[in-house]
């Protein structure tokens, strides 16, 4: 096996709050598609030079786009939209022996920095855990920071350690209060990661397979998870118009 991290950028879904017909991750900030902003960051991070990129949904328009950048991409097709988990799974077959560590990111969530992507998969490399995640703390959901208020909350313990992750369609009154939110910026030991992907099960609101359910399924186990803290601006997303003239706001910035 190759002890070369490779990156997953998850990009199937369908933007159907975005007021069009184009894939998500092909609306655009600036004038440029969401995706095009991290897939520079990635090449910037020289972790891996040829990212596997889930698609789906029109995947035909996103490979077109992206082949104009003359770049050399993995795609893998996810036909039903089953979830995160259910898409990373799909990469097994193909990564299973190419990595020790695999890196998940998202091609909705743009302005994640080269610098934090090399920090995720250092500190993941050092620690040598099962699972880095980066989180992100903020002061209330006010302002643009709507954007995070249907992010899942961490939950820690007495001691500050994650011990689970509650989606926001699942939390009850006093979760949906906690302001540490998970962009889902992971990296996983592969190993790990293949073998738990298929204890993942779809008892939730959206019928789904949840990739935070590792992080239950790794404190059954007793293992500790790393995290990183990152700021804000780096984990938005966007699934409606609306947040994404957030993205607009925020572009220059990054």
């Amino acid at each position: 096996m190759d002890n070369k991290t490779k990156i997953i950028v998850l990009a199937a879904g369908k933007g159907t709050r975005m007021n069009g017909d184009l894939p998500k991750v092909l609306a655009e900030v600036r004038g440029k598609p969401m995706i095009k902003y991290l897939l520079e960051s990635i090449n910037k991070s020289r972790i891996d030079e040829n990212p596997t990129i889930v698609v789906g949904y029109k995947k035909e328009l996103v490979i077109k786009e992206l082949d104009k950048d003359g770049k050399q991409y993995n795609y893998i097709d996810q036909t039903e939209q089953l979830g995160t988990g259910h898409a990373v799974s799909l990469a097994k077959n193909y990564l299973k022996d190419k990595a020790k560590d695999v890196v998940v990111l998202y091609g909705d969530q743009p302005f994640i920095s080269t610098e934090t992507i090399k920090k995720i998969n250092n500190k993941h490399l050092s620690s040598g855990k099962k699972i880095t995640m980066a989180t992100v703390k903020l002061p209330d959901f006010r302002d643009w920071r709507i954007n995070f208020v249907n992010f899942s909350r961490i939950i820690r313990d007495s001691n500050g350690k994650i011990i689970e992750d509650i989606q926001y369609k699942d939390a009850n009154d006093k979760e949906i209060k906690i302001t540490e939110v998970n962009p889902s910026f992971y990296c996983f030991d592969t190993q790990w990661l293949w073998k738990n992907l298929e204890y993942l099960k779809t008892d939730n609101v959206q019928k789904e397979y949840y990739l935070t359910d590792l992080i239950k399924i790794a404190t059954r186990e007793g293992l500790e998870i790393e995290s990183i803290n990152i700021e804000p601006s780096e984990a938005l997303g966007a699934n409606t118009k609306a947040e994404l003239d957030i993205l607009e706001k925020f572009a220059p910035k990054i």
